[in-house]
């Protein structure tokens, strides 16, 4: 039997519920869940960024919940456009404990002082 005839008889095998949570999955697997937002494992430690920069999700939440501006956002980092951070904002609305974490982890070092703030960092 060929791979293509193998996934053809598994997939003839599964339940629709199946069917539906592999289809989820994939999905998943290839990103279309937040267009726009990568997470790349060896870039800035996997977390989620604006795809094709190293400008992290949670970066631009904690910047915005210290009152920058999208227009300054936009004018501090040239790369980024509109819908990127419309991309952005829709993650950290349904990923919110993750953006938190992160924004968390990022506000204390190693010895659990707080770091220099975020407005200070330039990418």
């Amino acid at each position: 039997m060929t791979i293509s005839a193998d996934r053809e008889k598994m997939l003839s095998e599964m339940t629709r519920a199946e069917k539906a949570e592999l289809l989820q999955w994939i999905v998943r697997d290839l990103g279309d869940d937040f267009p726009g937002i990568e997470s790349k494992a060896g870039v800035m430690g996997g977390v989620a960024c604006i795809a094709r920069t190293r400008i992290p999700v949670w970066l631009l939440e904690q910047a915005r919940r210290l009152g920058t501006s999208e227009a300054d956002l936009l004018r501090d980092y040239p790369t980024l456009t509109v819908r990127d951070l419309a991309n952005a904002w829709n993650f950290v609305r349904s990923r919110r404990a993750e953006i938190d974490a992160q924004i968390e982890a990022n506000e204390k070092d190693d010895e659990g002082g707080p770091r220099v703030p975020l407005r200070l960092y330039s990418l």
